[in-house]
């Protein structure tokens, strides 16, 4: 199985009109994703490449069945964006979108949370996720992927969460979902919240997590993992080499008072029984070990 997502996902692109909405939704189709509609209050009743435009998500769900949204909206309409494919009635958000400010992340997460508990939000400013040979939706290259499971990768990095892909692929090591939460101070997935939908789906045995400084996120999760994970978890933490107090990359990695520092995060995890790899192709090749004891 997969997470999130799956080859009966139906996906509307808030932004598909754009130059980055338009590249990445056609090469999302060009998958075998079902890219069903698009939205722009000024082009609607027009097409992209055959992939109808309406006024609103809520119409583009009306009329296609559409059940996530993925965002490419610029960062100043972000917060309308998300608000608008909630009530609109899909039941995921993917927001690729980086920039948003900090206060827009927490109102919504908040309104979301409190309006729309049955709505997932995946970012901002991340790079969407894959299941791979069933739906690519946001900005990763499908052809690093691996179908056909066990691993389940969740990450907050970017670039390395096509890393973390390629480096199991050199391995033949498939793929069940890569989520990318994205590196912001308020994403609206977390790392506890991919574990637990990993720990309950029955074709992902064993899981890769990408962690980098700032925050106290990792920490969160070997907690989880330590107390209801049942599978076994490789881990990689980016920034040990990081100047202390300085911001690296992402808006949430930032270390002060000498909390959210790679090695410690690395201890907590390695104290809740994860493989910690110390990059990663370390964590590629550890993951090949788990693969392996897993038969």
């Amino acid at each position: 199985m997969s997470i999130f997502v799956d080859d009966t996902t139906k996906v509307v692109y808030q932004g598909l009109t754009g130059s980055q909405g338009r590249f990445y939704g056609l090469l999302n189709r060009d998958y075998g994703t079902q890219v069903v509609a698009g939205t722009n209050p000024k082009k609607a009743g027009t097409d992209v490449d055959g992939i109808p435009v309406f006024a609103s998500v809520k119409e583009a769900v009306a009329e296609t069945g559409a059940t996530a949204s993925c965002i490419f909206i610029p960062a100043p309409g972000v917060r309308d964006a998300v608000i608008e494919a909630a009530e609109g009635g899909v039941e995921l958000i993917v927001c690729i979108t980086e920039g948003v400010p900090a206060h827009d992340e927490a109102w919504f997460f908040n309104k979301l949370r409190r309006d729309h508990p049955g709505v997932r939000l995946l970012g901002p400013n991340c790079p969407g996720l894959i299941s791979p040979g069933k739906a690519n939706v946001g900005i990763t290259a499908g052809h690093i992927a691996k179908a056909g499971g066990p691993v389940g990768i969740v990450s907050r990095s970017g670039t390395l969460t096509y890393q973390a892909l390629y480096e199991l692929k050199q391995q033949d090591i498939g793929v069940t979902t890569c989520v990318g939460i994205g590196g912001d101070p308020v994403p609206g997935t977390s790392f506890i919240d991919c574990l637990a939908a990993f720990e309950a789906d029955p074709e992902t045995r064993a899981v890769m997590m990408i962690g980098e400084i700032g925050g106290s996120a990792e920490e969160e999760a070997a907690e989880f993992v330590a107390s209801s994970m049942s599978k076994p978890v490789v881990a990689y933490v980016a920034g040990v080499t990081a100047p202390p107090g300085k911001k690296m990359g992402h808006a949430g990695a930032i270390v002060s008072g000498g909390k959210g520092t790679a090695a410690a995060k690395m201890d907590a995890l390695r104290e809740a029984g994860v493989k910690v790899g110390l990059n990663p192709t370390e964590a590629g090749e550890l993951m090949v070990e788990v693969v392996a004891a897993l038969d």
